[in-house]
């Protein structure tokens, strides 16, 4: 199978981090962002919503969007359990990632690590800070009660929130507040076939 992504990008870090600790074989494809990797026609054909990161797999069929990728890749693992009310946890918290946590703070850190936080967008970055937070509260409330995001056993839903947290002070967010996200980043990064980010 092909992966198609960037390996700055927490969404495609995502996949990164699960292929690493279930040991799939994959071929990696960089496509730089930046430099509009996403927009040729060629990968338009692939995904026509042109993001990153994108599977391919060996019959030529795609799968886009981080989460559905790695709860595809995980399947019949323990990273996505079996059962239906299990998987709904998982979901819920993706969900949350992509909609109260990722908006926030990885935009903020977009705009300060990737575009060096320019003048006309500081108002934007102040303005995911407040966003950013109270994600962070939220996860800081549940992992008090929990050792991982959706119960006692670690999930793709920590794979999915784990990936921008852990690099969260890039985008202003300082985790000192938070003990409790601060242990959960440590007991992700000590499990078996850890990869770091690039």
């Amino acid at each position: 199978m092909k992966i198609y992504g960037d390996t700055k990008s927490g969404n495609c870090y995502k996949v990164q981090l699960v292929c690493s600790l279930l040991n799939i074989d994959h071929e990696w494809i960089d496509v730089d962002i930046l430099a509009g990797g996403t927009k040729s026609d060629d990968f338009l054909k692939k995904n026509p919503n042109g993001k990153i990161p994108l599977l391919e797999l060996y019959e030529g069929e795609t799968l886009a969007e981080s989460n559905a990728i790695i709860n595809y890749l995980a399947g019949g693992s323990a990273l996505y359990p079996e059962g239906g009310l299990a998987q709904a946890r998982v979901l819920q918290w993706q969900f949350f990632e992509q909609y109260s946590h990722e908006p926030y703070i990885a935009v903020a850190r977009f705009i300060n690590k990737y575009l060096g936080l320019p003048e006309e967008k500081v108002d934007e970055y102040a303005s995911k800070q407040a966003g950013g937070h109270k994600a962070l509260q939220v996860m800081e409330q549940q992992l008090g009660k929990t050792p991982y995001i959706a119960g006692e056993n670690v999930t793709t839903a920590d794979i999915s929130l784990y990936a921008y947290t852990h690099v969260a002070h890039e985008g202003g967010f300082a985790l000192e507040a938070y003990p409790a996200v601060l242990a959960w980043l440590d007991r992700v990064a000590s499990l078996s076939n850890f990869k770091g980010m690039e």
